[in-house]
C-alpha cells in the first residue's frame, strides 16, 4: 500500500482540527474571503473577527465599499492596525466594479493586476474561494515547509521565490485536493508547528519531519526583534488618525495640536498620514480623512 502523502496528512489532520473560523464556511464568496486575507495581515484572529463582520455587514460587496469614501472605510478599520489596507481594499474595490463587473475575479494574473492585491493574497483568493491549484505561502507556511521538508528550524523573515516552488512541489495534482492542503499547511503552522512553542507530539507528519530528526531545537529567541510602540510616530499617528475617525469632516490644526506635545514628531507623523494617502489638507489649518466629503456613487453592477 502506497503511504500518505505529506498533503494528505496535514490535510485529514486539518478536516479533523481546523479552527471554526467563518470565512472557511461553505458558501462564502470571493469577496469576503479577500477581505478576511487583507485584514489577517500582520493581525491576529482575535482582533479580525469582530472588524470582518462589521466590514461584510456594511459592505457586502466590492459595489457596496466602491460607492463608498475612502474616509468611511478608515473609519470602519478603526484600530485594526496598518490603516492603509482600509484605503488599499477600497481601491481595490473600485478597480472590481471598473474592471470586472462588481465580482472578484478568479484568474490569478488578474487578481495580482488589482491595487494593494499581493502575490500572497491573490494566491489565497485564487485557492481558497476558487479552489485553484496555486502555492499560498505565508509566514506559517514557510516554516512548516522549512522544518518538515528542509530540516531547517527557522524559515527567515521573507518569503522567496524557492518558497513558493517548495510549497507547490507538496501539493496534490487535483486542484481542489490543493487548495485544500494550503490551507492545512497554514493551520498547522499557526497553531501546531508555531515559532517558539511547536506541539510536536500533536503534528502529523511528526514521524517524517526532517527538522525534527536532526534533534536541532527551536530558535530561543525571536527571528526579528519586537518593535517599539509606546513613544514612537507610529503611537502619534493612531492618535492623529483616532481624532480624525471621530470627527465628520475638517479638524481644526488646534484639535489635533492637543494629541502629543512634541510639535516636531506631530507635524512629522501628520505628513505621514498625508504622504500615505489616509488624511489631507483643509485650506490652511485643518485635516480630515482623505476624501471625508460627498460620495461620487459607482454605478452597481
Amino acid at each position: 500500500m502506497t503511504e500518505p502523502t505529506f498533503a494528505t496528512l496535514v490535510s485529514r489532520w486539518y478536516e479533523e482540527n481546523a479552527r471554526d473560523l467563518p470565512w472557511r464556511e461553505p458558501g462564502v464568496g470571493a469577496w469576503a474571503i479577500l477581505v478576511s486575507e487583507v485584514m489577517l495581515q500582520q493581525t491576529p484572529v482575535v482582533r479580525v473577527l469582530p472588524a470582518w463582520r462589521a466590514w461584510l455587514d456594511r459592505w457586502p460587496d466590492p459595489a457596496a465599499l466602491a460607492a463608498d469614501t475612502p474616509a468611511e472605510a478608515i473609519r470602519m478599520w478603526g484600530r485594526l492596525g496598518y490603516p492603509r489596507r482600509a484605503v488599499r481594499l477600497r481601491d481595490c474595490a473600485v478597480a472590481i466594479v471598473e474592471r470586472h463587473g462588481g465580482a472578484v475575479p478568479d484568474k490569478l494574473d488578474q487578481l495580482l493586476a488589482l491595487p494593494g492585491v499581493g502575490t500572497y493574497t491573490a494566491r489565497a483568493v485564487a485557492a481558497f474561494a476558487y479552489g485553484q491549484r496555486h502555492p499560498v505561502v505565508d509566514t506559517n507556511v514557510r516554516r512548516v515547509v522549512s522544518r518538515a521538508v528542509a530540516g531547517e528550524p527557522d524559515a527567515g523573515p521573507a518569503t522567496r521565490p524557492a518558497d513558493l516552488v517548495a510549497c507547490e512541489e507538496l501539493l496534490p495534482l487535483e486542484p481542489a485536493a490543493a487548495a485544500l492542503a494550503g490551507a492545512a499547511f497554514m493551520e498547522l503552522g499557526a497553531v501546531v508547528c508555531t515559532a517558539r512553542s511547536p506541539r510536536c507530539p500533536a503534528c502529523p507528519v511528526e514521524s517524517v519531519c526532517a527538522w525534527r530528526a536532526s534533534g536541532q531545537e527551536a530558535p530561543a529567541g525571536p527571528t526579528r526583534r519586537p518593535q517599539r510602540y509606546a513613544g514612537t510616530d507610529r503611537q502619534v499617528r493612531g492618535l492623529l488618525l483616532g481624532v480624525l475617525r471621530e470627527t465628520t469632516g475638517p479638524v481644526p490644526h488646534q484639535r489635533l495640536d492637543q494629541v502629543w506635545s512634541d510639535d516636531v514628531q506631530r507635524a512629522r507623523a501628520l505628513a505621514g498620514l498625508v504622504t500615505d494617502g489616509l488624511v489631507e489638507p483643509v485650506g490652511e489649518a485643518a485635516f480630515r480623512l482623505v476624501g471625508d466629503g460627498p460620495a461620487t456613487p459607482l454605478p452597481r453592477p
